[in-house]
């Protein structure tokens, strides 16, 4: 999801973080594609929300409330391209959509936020969403790209699998995906039809 579908500022995010949590240690944790540290063991599920936020408030600026870590987490997510959120729904026509994503609790908020000011509910555009932090497990992680294709039920060689991880392409294919490596700001309808071999 970010990345792809939605756009991301990493440059943002952390200077809320140290501008209006006063928390300095934001680049130890924070990364453009895999999360580090207690960052990743939230995506992971293995720590709450609520002691993501203290870990944060333990070292911030006196006065910074977990609201103000959540605004800052949200400060990452910029939103959806018109064009995709069209894209999608097109798709939505044709295609069953799934959403895989290395997420938490806090971003998934603003998330559904702005799938649903984009006229794309997640609940209506994705068949299903499965979501590290539920999960209990990551990409790159077999064992993720595993429970996929088995939840969904279908061979994996039908599925098309898009990322802007390398890594997390190369683990999908692995498992027989057909998988397609998206650059952020490159043009995602072209590379969906040409993946499909379809005009969108």
């Amino acid at each position: 999801m970010g990345g792809v579908l939605v756009d991301l500022d990493l440059e943002r995010c952390k200077k809320t973080f140290v501008e209006e949590v006063g928390y300095e240690g934001i680049d130890d944790i924070l990364d453009a594609c895999h999360q580090k540290g207690f960052y990743s063991e939230l995506e992971e599920g293995l720590i709450s929300e609520d002691d993501f936020r203290n870990r944060i408030l333990s070292k911030a600026r006196s006065g910074a409330t977990a609201h103000d870590v959540d605004r800052a987490m949200w400060s990452l997510l910029t939103g959806i391209e018109g064009y995709k959120a069209d894209l999608l729904k097109r798709l939505s026509f044709g295609y069953d959509l799934y959403l895989l994503s290395n997420n938490n609790g806090i971003s998934m908020v603003r998330c559904r936020e702005i799938f649903r000011e984009s006229g794309i509910p997640m609940d209506l555009i994705f068949r299903r969403q499965f979501l590290s932090y539920q999960m209990k497990m990551l990409k790159p992680s077999e064992r993720i790209y595993k429970a996929v294709i088995s939840s969904v039920g279908i061979p994996a060689e039908e599925m098309l699998f898009i990322d802007d991880s390398q890594a997390n392409i190369d683990a999908a294919a692995a498992e027989g995906m057909k998988s397609v490596l998206y650059t952020p700001g490159t043009d995602l309808k072209t590379l969906v039809s040409d993946a499909l071999e379809v005009a969108l």
